[in-house]
């Protein structure tokens, strides 16, 4: 993997709002303060009047970052300030119950205060429109733009407290509505029949109660790691990946558990540990999911995929008569794909997906419960499963590689690849080019996408292959042609 920075660059000056494709993300006491906080809620609440919604309200949820509670408060007092009503969730909520919580409610707007998986010095905002969908990207540039324009002496606010006796902030817990949700939605009976042996680890991040009540009211034999509250993960990134989840492989192989589930900081995202230890990448749960839904739930339907998502997927489709939708990053693009195609599950390669039926955005929690349906119902063994869906579909490898830029840099690669389309000399042919975001390069067995973080000041190289060397070989060259070292 390339060199993660530890510290977000800037994309504005100092004290801006900026909103990239997972929400407001910034360094806390920084851009992440009290007056920026204010500011989006004050520029939020005359959005709604804009709009005529205001009368409706609005949720306000939480994760347990650091002054994800007391920045809750303060957006809820500033909504209460301009008599808007709100249903605030009493506890730290994972992001896909913020987000079932506004389509429950039928809400215009919700808002959960997390920086999902970023480094624990940051904070953020995560906006959710009616159906409990991400925000478009037109409505959080507005947004962004209307709120660095607020000035601190025009915003309204209530006191918390005043503003609870008053009936304008509502303290709500919906988790039982959410958790009944999921249960409703899987085989419970299935999996009650395995008596499996699971290990969760939350990365002291917001999903254990959740997921975990879920799994012991279906008869699972739940082991859980890293549940206290730590605002600082343990001193790692809360995202699931094959970096970070050392110890819940360990504890796999140490309880010889049937699988190990763990979720980002938010829980909208999780990472999987198979029977033998090893690591699931995101593309492999997504195409097992698939084709357990086509298969074995007969269900019929499309896939949505980001680009720099595995094109198995694409093959599992076609098998079954299907196809696969290609969207731009950013899960705001799958769930608005899933509903234009009436797809059946939609996801990307950094652990996201959803599953038509539940919430319009993707959702660990769901994930993870419908994945041991998935081993309860076929009764085998994922590490089995998995290599069986390469026997039928066939190998495929993804590289992921990172780079940090400066604002010159991302400037000359943008004017190298994106306006002089330059490619480089491959050694294999080129069968078509795709500039939907990014560069990609289509080759008959494979891909190449080089495109520019939302989130992190990062250049991202993705690509996929039927083999590891093939997949590294076709990124050094794109490395070599970006003056970039692998």
């Amino acid at each position: 993997m390339g060199i993660r920075p530890a510290i977000r660059a800037r994309k504005e000056g100092k004290g801006m709002i900026s909103f990239g494709t997972g929400g407001w993300r910034a360094i806390i006491g920084e851009d992440f303060t009290k007056e920026n906080v204010q500011k989006l809620m004050a520029a939020l609440a005359r959005r709604m009047y804009d709009e005529d919604v205001a009368d409706r309200g609005l949720c306000i949820g939480y994760d347990r970052r650091f002054l994800s509670r007391q920045a809750a408060e303060w957006a809820a007092e500033v909504m209460a300030g301009e008599n808007i009503h709100v249903l605030l969730i009493n506890r730290e909520a994972p992001t896909p119950l913020i987000m079932f919580t506004v389509q429950y409610y039928n809400l215009p707007y919700g808002i959960a205060v997390t920086a999902s998986h970023n480094p624990a010095l940051y904070n953020g905002i995560k906006l959710f429109t009616k159906g409990g969908r991400d925000a478009a990207e037109n409505i959080t540039n507005e947004l962004g733009d209307a709120a660095n324009q607020v000035k601190t002496g025009d915003i309204k606010t209530i006191p918390y407290a005043q503003a609870i006796v008053a009936g304008l902030v509502e303290e709500i817990n919906p988790q039982n509505q959410y958790l009944d949700a999921i249960i409703r939605g899987v085989n419970m009976d299935a999996i009650r029949s395995r008596n499996l042996q699971i290990i969760l680890d939350p990365m002291y991040g917001v999903s254990r109660t959740s997921l975990q009540t879920i799994l012991l009211t279906a008869r699972c034999d739940v082991i859980v790691i890293h549940e206290r509250h730590d605002t600082l993960f343990g001193g790692r990134l809360p995202s699931p990946n094959v970096d970070t989840l050392g110890a819940l492989q360990g504890n796999v192989l140490d309880y010889h558990a049937d699988i190990g589930i763990a979720t980002d900081g938010d829980a909208d995202r999780l990472g999987i540990i198979d029977d033998m230890g090893r690591f699931i990448h995101p593309n492999e749960i997504l195409c097992l999911l698939y084709f357990y839904l086509l298969k074995y739930k007969n269900w019929h339907g499309p896939a949505v995929r980001n680009l720099a998502t595995t094109h198995m997927l694409d093959r599992i489709a076609a098998a079954f008569g299907e196809k696969c939708y290609e969207v731009p990053v950013g899960f705001k693009h799958i769930s608005s794909a899933m509903q234009k195609y009436n797809a059946i599950i939609g996801g990307e390669s950094s652990g996201g997906l959803t599953v038509r039926g539940h919430i319009n955005g993707k959702d660990g929690i769901y994930a993870a419960t419908l994945l041991v349906e998935m081993l309860s119902v076929t009764g085998r063994k994922l590490s089995d499963l998995t290599r069986s869906l390469y026997r039928q579909f066939g190998e495929t490898y993804m590289t992921e590689y990172d780079w940090p830029f400066d604002q010159n840099l991302k400037e000359e690669l943008q004017q190298l690849l994106l306006v002089e389309k330059k490619l480089p000399q491959f050694p294999i042919p080129v069968t078509g080019v795709n500039y939907m975001d990014g560069c990609k390069v289509l080759f008959e067995n494979g891909w190449i996408i080089a495109r520019f973080s939302g989130t992190e000041p990062l250049l991202r190289v993705f690509c996929e292959m039927p083999t590891k060397e093939e997949a590294q070989a076709i990124s050094a060259v794109m490395a070599e042609f970006l003056g970039l070292k692998i």
